[in-house]
């Protein structure tokens, strides 16, 4: 019988390499996305692209309203902070991180899964060539998990582990790029600025646009979607 999971897909370069190795695991993927009231509408235009081309069983949107709270550079008026290099990018949690983000997607995540009877869940969330968000680390990946084995109908009543799938968590960004290529990931489908000019073309120099830059470069590599 095929396996389902449910994958959170960003329309990223890390989320369309997760889904790459989901499909190469043998799941049948069911990607989420959300409309959550981020600064602009072209990774959803990714997310679409990427689910259709790496073949997701299905792609749903949610609607959700962080603009509600802000608190974010992503979902208020507050200034994405720019760099000229990825060295300038400082340590702490930057203004770029979205209070709670991943663990309302990974809740969203977790009823669809119930409703699918689907036991795996995937996310490429990433805690080395990562901007400190606190959701990216192991730690909070494996209290979700602990939480998501208590909370739900089918994690008390089955015998089946629900997990959850971070297998990009210890890679660079030039390790999952490379990663991508072997699993055939077109990364010019992708979108991972955070404050995409008109047209829209990268800022390049956001911390997502930078750190992305440096993950080709190592990869002796030009970014296909530039």
């Amino acid at each position: 019988m095929t396996k389902k999971a449910v994958l959170l897909l960003s329309g990223g370069l890390d989320s369309a390499t997760v889904l790459a190795i989901a499909k190469a695991q043998g799941f049948e993927v069911y990607a989420l996305s959300f409309r959550y009231g981020q600064r602009h509408k072209v990774e959803l235009e990714a997310a679409a692209r990427v689910a259709q081309a790496l073949g997701a069983k299905e792609h749903k949107i949610a609607d959700i309203d962080l603009r509600l709270f802000g608190g974010s550079a992503l979902t208020s008026d507050i200034a994405v902070p720019k760099h000229d290099k990825v060295e300038e990018i400082g340590g702490g949690i930057p203004i770029t991180y979205v209070p709670a983000r991943n663990t309302i997607f990974l809740s969203f995540a977790l009823a669809w899964a119930e409703v699918l009877k689907a036991y795996d869940i995937f996310i490429g969330v990433n805690a080395l060539d990562y901007s400190g968000y606190p959701d990216c680390r192991p730690e909070f990946i494996l209290a979700f998990e602990k939480m998501a084995n208590l909370a739900t109908a089918y994690g008390i009543e089955d015998k089946q582990k629900i997990q959850i799938h971070t297998p990009l968590i210890s890679l660079t960004k030039a390790q999952i790029i490379a990663l991508g290529m072997k699993h055939g990931v077109d990364y010019g489908l992708t979108v991972s600025c955070y404050d995409p000019l008109p047209g829209p073309k990268p800022c390049g120099k956001c911390d997502s646009c930078l750190l992305r830059a440096k993950g080709f470069h190592e990869n002796g590599m030009k970014d296909p979607a530039l």
